[in-house]
C-alpha cells in the first residue's frame, strides 16, 4: 500500500509561483508511475504531469513550459514546481502513484493510477 500526503498549496496572484510536495511512503518500489492531477468542482480530474519508472516525463499541454515535475530520494518525494500561474490553474491538486505495469502508456490518465493523496488547494487570483 502506498500512502501519499500533499503539501504546499495556497493562494497566489497570477504570475506567481508555488511548489507542491508529496511525501510518499509504503510500497514505493512498486510504484511504476507517479503524477500530479487537478480537479475543479463539476469537472473531471485531469492529469497535469507524470513521470514513469524510467524517468520519462509527460505534461498536459496547458502547463508545458510553466510546470516542472521532479522526484527525490527513492521515490519518497514528488514535487511540482508551478511558475507563471494563471487563474485557470486554480484547482485541487492531487498526488498519485500507480503500480499498473502499463501506466507508462497513459501517464496522465487517472484510470491508470490506483493510489491517491487527499489533495491540496491551489488558488490563483487575477
Amino acid at each position: 500500500q502506498v500512502h501519499l500526503v500533499e503539501s504546499g498549496g495556497g493562494s497566489v496572484q497570477a504570475g506567481g509561483s508555488l511548489t507542491l510536495s508529496c511525501a510518499v511512503s509504503g510500497y514505493t518500489y512498486g510504484s511504476n508511475c507517479m503524477g500530479w492531477f487537478r480537479q475543479v468542482p463539476g469537472k473531471e480530474r485531469e492529469g497535469v504531469a507524470g513521470i514513469d519508472s524510467d524517468g520519462s516525463i509527460s505534461y498536459a499541454d496547458s502547463v508545458k513550459g510553466r510546470f516542472t515535475i521532479s522526484q527525490a530520494g527513492a521515490k519518497t518525494n514528488l514535487y511540482l514546481q508551478m511558475n507563471s500561474l494563471k487563474p485557470e490553474d486554480t484547482a485541487m491538486y492531487y498526488c498519485a502513484a500507480s503500480n499498473f505495469l502499463d501506466c507508462w502508456r497513459h501517464p496522465l490518465q487517472m484510470s491508470h493510477f490506483n493510489f491517491w493523496g487527499q489533495g491540496t488547494q491551489v488558488t490563483v487570483s487575477s
